[in-house]
């Protein structure tokens, strides 16, 4: 079998965000310097789930699982750990060395997986050629020239990775002086296939990259700089292994962050939209590719934010595209969101909004003009309306009530209600006497099946399920149970040794000093045995959380990290926690001592000694209770 090194495990880990592979599972939600959930691996109501992005690792602090994504995918799939390490891999587009069958008949290379990442390899070198040309050569000019004209500044471009394709076709020369394969050339989407064999796809347009989720590049965007009535405005690559528009979002890649963060994601009609915002300073937008939002779009929305704010151009067309987007967040969308609008002015697009009015006065529309979807329902059923006639009035008035019975706050109907009975001059009572009857009309909707995360469906039909047969974990330390005063030393204790060298090698100085608990021994030496391997290199919990295949220690190491923060002692602390280890510790050793003892006593049926073992075993039993319930400062 062929030996996957550590330093390979350590990419694969690196190379992706465990917010992200989680947030597959799991609706994320920002919550002070972390990420919270609904745990897939218990029911439960109040989330508990909490992932660290920063140390890349996740607790429960309910059922107590923990570790890093190779842990998290283990326990979710009830999986080994060369099967989470190629999934993984694959995510990242890393190869493995090919392994033995009889292993896993996971561990041999996929050779899909195998040709997505030559696909990705060939619209890197794409990419950099068309930046290259746009940037560098005359040749670019006058792509420059319009991108300047729409506002375009050198930082954007070199954020977006914009290119040229020029009119003289250079990649499929550039691709075989690189000599890719002319069959992956194909398969890439990038060339034509004529009488005359492969040719540019894209020539004389500005090439916008289209980035999958995790920042590479899989397709392209191109612009036309001069119009002509006989080619599209703007061209997108067509569907390929890489590639598919219904599941594509512009800008994921950098808004998922932000967007986690903030709360909220800015849908936009076109990516044009999401630069100009993005060159605005707001960095959470996103953009379906010049198709109707689908539902794929709106799941893998619902998972990097609790709110969509959807800003699209403020004329008919556009208003008509944020009803259909509405009702596609309501119909498709698995999880609960809220869902907001934000209307700008008729015949503007937020492109446009930004080159005229400036970035400040864009983000300040943002935040000042938010809507919901009841206001503007309210809003835009007004359009083409006459209200001053008594017929069109009426309908207009039946039309919103049954709107506003969709609300489901009965505050917020109540406030609609009211200000349908001010503006028109009516009985605030009929109104309401009107709505109680289309709520009480109205089918009892049936309640969404919030599918939980872990009972997600693949693409075969079958379902990822925690089932019976996982292992399921003793809480160390329940929710609300005060820590014993051993358990506050041995947690503060470790985690300052792996945080700050100089506890380390305090700590080490100390003659037969061990953990009284043996998850923390545990975890200890294997912290010893990654520094005595590499004495000059920075002992992290990344790297011994890396180490630990055993789950029960990983979820034990991510319990310290997410009960303990930031908190590092300092000498004084150190030494009060020895203190405290090292008085339970002879203790631990006696009661092992005594226990030993009394089974040899029992053997031989010594009942005198029995008796005098048993009498000091509860004098031990009484002194260890009342070193764990004293406070430690």
């Amino acid at each position: 079998m062929a030996k996957i090194s550590r330093e390979l495990i350590d990419q694969v880990r690196h190379s992706v965000d465990i917010v992200d592979v989680i947030g597959q599972y799991v609706q994320l939600r920002p919550a002070g310097k972390s990420l919270m959930g609904l745990c897939p691996f218990h029911d439960e109501r109040t989330p508990s789930f909490s992932v660290d992005e920063k140390k890349q690792l996740f607790y429960c602090f309910s059922c107590h699982r923990g570790g890093n994504v190779f842990h998290f995918l283990e326990d979710l799939k009830n999986e080994g750990f060369l099967d989470a390490l190629r999934e993984v891999a694959a995510m990242a587009n890393i190869e493995l060395p090919a392994a033995d069958k009889t292993v896993s008949r996971q561990q041999v290379t996929d050779p899909q997986a195998q040709r997505k990442q030559q696909l990705i390899e060939v619209h890197q070198l794409a990419m950099n050629l068309y930046h290259h040309i746009l940037m560098n050569t005359p040749a670019g000019e006058p792509a420059r020239k319009y991108l300047a004209r729409r506002g375009m500044s050198r930082e954007l471009i070199e954020q977006f990775h914009i290119g040229f394709a020029p009119q003289k076709h250079v990649l499929k020369a550039f691709l075989t002086d690189k000599k890719v394969d002319p069959q992956l050339m194909q398969q890439s989407g990038l060339f034509i296939n004529g009488q005359n064999g492969l040719s540019d796809r894209f020539s004389s347009r500005v090439m916008f990259p289209l980035l999958d989720s995790r920042g590479k590049p899989v397709a392209f965007a191109g612009r036309l700089l001069t119009k002509n009535a006989n080619l599209p405005k703007y061209l997108n690559s067509p569907e390929t292994l890489l590639f598919q528009k219904s599941t594509t979002l512009f800008n994921l890649d950098q808004a998922k962050s932000v967007a986690r963060k903030s709360g909220k994601l800015y849908l936009f009609e076109g990516f044009m939209d999401v630069i100009s915002a993005f060159g605005a300073n707001v960095h959470n937008g996103v953009a379906s590719l010049g198709t109707s939002l689908t539902g794929e779009q709106v799941e893998i929305i619902s998972r990097v934010t609790n709110q969509v704010n959807i800003c699209y151009d403020g004329d008919r067309p556009g208003q008509q595209a944020i009803e259909r987007a509405l009702k596609l967040f309501e119909d498709e969308s698995q999880r609960e969101l809220q869902l907001r609008v934000v209307q700008l002015p008729a015949g503007i697009d937020p492109d446009e909004y930004v080159q005229q009015y400036g970035g400040e006065q864009f983000r300040e529309y943002l935040q000042k003009n938010e809507e919901t979807p009841a206001e503007f329902r309210l809003r835009y059923l007004r359009q083409g309306v006459d209200l001053s006639n008594q017929n069109e009035r009426l309908n207009y008035l039946n039309t919103a009530l049954t709107v506003i019975a969709e609300v489901n706050e009965p505050l917020a109907r109540d406030m609609y209600v009211g200000q349908l009975a001010s503006e028109f001059n009516l009985d605030r009572a009929a109104l309401n006497q009107q709505l109680g009857e289309l709520l009480a009309s109205k089918p009892q909707r049936l309640k969404r099946l919030n599918r939980r995360p872990y009972q997600r469906k693949q693409r075969d039909g079958r379902r990822l399920t925690t089932g019976a047969s996982q292992q399921v974990y003793q809480p160390s330390a329940p929710v609300g149970v005060k820590l014993t005063r051993l358990e506050v030393a041995e947690q503060l204790l470790l985690h300052t040794m792996l945080h700050d060298p100089e506890a380390w090698a305090t700590v080490v100085r100390y003659p037969k000093f061990r953990f009284v608990t043996t998850a923390f021994q545990e975890i200890y030496q294997v912290a010893a045995k990654i520094k005595a391997a590499e004495p000059d290199k920075e002992l992290t919990v990344d790297r011994v959380m890396g180490r630990l295949s055993d789950q029960r220690l990983a979820s034990q190491l991510s319990e310290i990290e997410s009960r303990r923060g930031g908190q590092v002692l300092n000498d004084q602390g150190i030494t009060d926690c020895l203190k405290v280890i090292t008085q339970q510790q002879p203790i631990e050793e006696r009661i092992r001592q005594k226990k030993a003892e009394l089974a040899e006593a029992s053997a031989v049926h010594n009942d005198d000694l029995e008796s005098k073992l048993v009498n000091e075993l509860i004098d031990l039993f009484s002194q260890r209770e009342k070193l764990k319930t004293e406070e430690i400062g």
